[in-house]
């Protein structure tokens, strides 16, 4: 019996016009972006849609823009009777995957990562951290060189996205040490991302603080299906430990190889990346082979999958 997980994306998927064809499409979405206007007190809709894109690319601004436009393709899904087995999502796609869910409101949710982008933005101070992406070497290759590399500082995994391919996170210099020794150590490729601040390493455990009070705010239930999470892989099933796994994860790497991995084991054959672009698809496909994938970020992509995936069984 085949089964379907869906999976939301984070950061890293943003542009402006991103939900723009939702909107104007499916009065549901509309719906959804009206939602997430009223929630934050202001016009995030019009930035999603007409940008700019600098004013987009703060991650207090990312964050909400990716949760509304994922949700606002779901809630689409969701009337067309697509309906999953489990739900999963990288980095901040972990909240629109327990929104998905009914774990907890999009208004909640919409509030409270506005305030992690801006609390994770604010965790170090502009310059002095880093990310670096490192291609061709395996997770104990990248572990020892990070140690290596870090020093007095921290440099530290913090996406383990596919085999062969590792985020590191951590204080600008040690980054740099690490990019240099990976292409030593024979990285097919070793590059310095253009992103605002160091995320899921250490470094973050400041956001996180920040962030906890806001959390014991917010009512959390049993999510419908499970959600398997970024700090182990494993499968929540009730809002406590969905709290918990959430705020873990913001200065926890993300073990997206291993949440495929385990969906694939669990005998979900079928992923639907939901949200605005296509890079877990392509992730996906590096680690199962096997799987079928597909993407709804648009009404063409949304009315595929809908043709694709129905009779499906979750």
């Amino acid at each position: 019996m085949s089964r379907l997980a869906l999976v939301f994306p984070g950061q890293g998927a943003q542009h402006s016009g991103m939900g723009r064809a939702l909107a104007e499409a499916w009065p549901t979405s509309r719906t959804v972006f009206e939602e997430v206007d009223e929630a934050l007190g202001q016009r995030l809709s019009r930035l999603c849609f007409d940008g700019p894109d600098e004013a987009l690319a703060l991650t207090e601004n990312t964050q909400p823009a990716i949760l509304a436009t994922s949700i606002a393709a779901w809630r689409v899904l969701r009337e067309r009777g697509i309906l999953p087995f489990a739900t999963a999502g990288h980095s901040l796609g972990e909240w629109s995957a327990h929104v998905a869910a009914g774990t907890l409101s999009l208004t909640d949710a919409a509030r409270t990562v506005h305030a992690r982008g801006k609390f994770m933005q604010e965790a170090v101070a502009v310059g002095q951290g880093a990310m670096a992406a490192v291609l061709g070497l395996d997770s104990a290759q990248v572990e020892a060189l990070c140690r290596d590399a870090a020093g007095a500082e921290v440099v530290e995994p913090a996406n383990y996205n596919a085999p062969g391919q590792l985020v590191v996170a951590g204080h600008r210099a040690a980054v740099d040490r690490l990019v240099t020794l990976a292409k030593a150590a024979g990285a097919s490729r070793s590059i310095l991302l253009p992103v605002s601040a160091p995320f899921h390493c250490r470094l973050m455990q400041p956001a996180a603080d920040r962030l906890e009070p806001l959390l014991r705010a917010i009512r959390f239930a049993g999510p419908t299906w499970p959600v398997y999470v970024n700090v182990n892989a494993q499968p929540v099933r009730d809002g406590a430990a969905a709290k918990v796994a959430l705020l873990q994860q913001i200065a926890a790497p993300v073990r997206w190889q291993a949440v495929i991995e385990r969906l694939v084991a669990e005998g979900c054959d079928h992923f639907l990346e939901v949200g605005p672009g296509r890079i877990l698809a392509g992730l996906i496909r590096r680690i199962s082979r096997e799987a079928r994938v597909f993407s709804a970020g648009d009404p063409e992509s949304v009315e595929s999958a809908v043709r694709e995936l129905q009779g499906i069984a979750a």
